[in-house]
């Protein structure tokens, strides 16, 4: 029995597993520095706007690493550059392990990178391989996304107990499971090459004058902004309020991992619906609510507030995603739309963080940081109105 023949009868179920392993890596490299973040501050003698400037970097790298999908798409097919994307990962977080503010700012934008490119192929190869449950495929990887995402905001802090070696030996940690997905991987990228399997793309320069393309791009760019800004500041906000490092990245891991259910519940009843603007408002709104309440409510309801946030927000990110599939008619144009919704929409989401950091270091407190949570939230809404609409890119505008 030849490969390609396994691979036909052993295929979907391996298939499915490694793009789950795929997604879980999507994250790590993103939610492992937050709980750390006071830390390594504090043993580096950095400011809160290199903090700023930390958590920004690997989003706008994100953003940078989306552009290379149409490319990837032409010339290595889908499932090569979903490959290419996470070696880029895997040498970021190694890079990591190397100790020191240049190696870890190195790290982040190489892994910021890797993960953009990765990201913006995975709605392609839904469309492609998944085009008749795109709402469940999409969901599945997303779970699979944000429990990866949850796994490191909670472990990376006992992990560096238990290691004993400093905040730089625990994030290496995190190369193992990307190591994982790219041996899972490499033989899909070889049994399955799709360089010419996506054809009748919509040019991507004409994505670039459709309203509807603007409109996915900054509901994409702006509900992750707020995933961003979570991940890389609400540890120090909840050590604001006067819980320990460990805590804090406890409750930021449980809010991650409620991401899970929403991204996976959401996406699926939403792309069941005739269209999906109700879904997202309802989302951004909860997602706004409940973050205030993490930060000035009562202690007591502060897990029932991660999980209801986590939900919420997984669910954005989920309905992000799922507007890229459905507002696109083939898999080539679903490429070409994810290129520009997360390309510029991560370089868009980069800004949350840091401004969020900035409103923290100029106000000192967490107020006027939580005011632009909620504006960002209003922005991600109003373009959500347009995204959610029941059109395709290309298609002829008609009114909501």
């Amino acid at each position: 029995m030849n490969a390609t023949t396994e691979a036909r009868r052993y295929g979907p179920l391996l298939f499915g597993l490694a793009v789950m392993l795929v997604a879980f890596n999507l994250r790590p490299a993103l939610t492992s520095v937050g709980p750390l973040l006071t830390q390594i501050l504090a043993d580096t003698g950095s400011t809160a706007t290199t903090a700023a400037l930390l958590t920004t970097l690997p989003v706008l790298c994100l953003g940078l690493g989306g552009a290379f999908g149409p490319p990837a798409i032409r010339r290595l097919g889908v499932d090569v550059g979903i490959l290419a994307g996470l070696v880029a990962v895997l040498a970021g977080l190694l890079l990591r392990g190397l100790g020191g503010l240049p190696a870890l700012f190195a790290g982040a934008a190489l892994s910021g990178l890797g993960i953009g490119l990765s990201g913006v192929l995975l709605p392609a190869l839904v469309k492609r391989d998944f085009s008749r449950h795109a709402g469940r495929a999409t969901g599945l990887y997303t779970m699979a996304l944000c429990i990866g995402a949850g796994t490191a905001a909670g472990l990376t802090v006992p992990l560096e107990h238990w290691l004993g070696q400093g905040w730089a030996a625990a994030l290496a940690v995190w190369a193992l499971p990307a190591l994982a997905a790219v041996v899972a991987w490499i033989p899909f990228a070889r049994l399955r090459p799709a360089a010419a399997a996506v054809r009748g793309a919509e040019p991507a320069v004409r994505l670039w004058r459709e309203p509807l393309a603007w409109q996915v791009a900054g509901f994409m760019g702006l509900q992750s902004s707020l995933a961003y800004i979570q991940f890389g500041w609400l540890p120090a906000l909840l050590q604001g309020r006067g819980l320990d490092a460990v805590d804090a990245g406890y409750l930021t891991a449980l809010s991650a991992f409620a991401q899970a259910p929403g991204a996976l519940v959401v996406p699926i009843l939403a792309a069941g619906a005739r269209d999906q603007r109700g879904w997202i408002v309802g989302s951004l709104f909860i997602t706004v609510v409940v973050f205030a309440a993490l930060g000035f409510g009562p202690a007591k309801g502060m897990v029932v507030a991660a999980i209801v946030q986590g939900f919420a927000l997984g669910g954005c990110f989920g309905l992000g995603l799922t507007v890229i599939v459905l507002r696109a008619r083939d898999a080539a144009s679903t490429g070409a739309l994810s290129a520009m919704a997360q390309g510029f929409g991560y370089t868009l989401a980069s800004l949350g963080p840091f401004g969020f950091g900035l409103a923290h270091e100029i106000s000192g407190g967490w107020a006027w940081p939580t005011i632009l949570f909620a504006g960002v939230a209003l922005g991600a809404a109003l373009c959500g109105l347009g995204a959610g609409r029941n059109l395709h890119v290309g298609q002829a505008a008609r009114g909501p």
